[in-house]
């Protein structure tokens, strides 16, 4: 599982790193008097600066996904002690009809 999990995100950061530079190359295409090198060096840093927005991004998202997990984890198991206790007293209920019944 954890193999998954890491291709996952390697084919996810990989997808935003070309998001990333293809988003350098059309800022930098609008800036047609930029030199060969200023524009590798615009594209450089647009670059990074846009991979250290996704990664703060992925790891607030990531965090609140752990929040909502543990949420929702704790409303599942307060949801099945309903049900368990609703099926026991249903049982109990059951079985007191029966007797009743059968003392009769």
């Amino acid at each position: 599982m954890t193999s998954l999990r890491q291709l996952e995100g390697y084919l996810l950061w990989t997808s935003k790193a070309a998001e990333a530079r293809t988003q350098a190359e059309e800022f930098t295409g609008r800036l047609p008097w930029l030199t060969t090198a200023q524009r590798e060096e615009v594209e450089r840093v647009f670059t990074e600066e846009r991979l250290v927005f996704h990664k703060a991004a992925l790891v607030q998202l990531a965090a609140r996904a752990r929040e909502l997990r543990g949420e929702y984890d704790e409303r599942y198991a307060r949801l099945k002690a309903r049900c368990v206790g609703v099926c026991a007293g249903g049982f109990g209920a059951a079985v007191g009809v029966v007797s009743y019944v059968v003392q009769k």
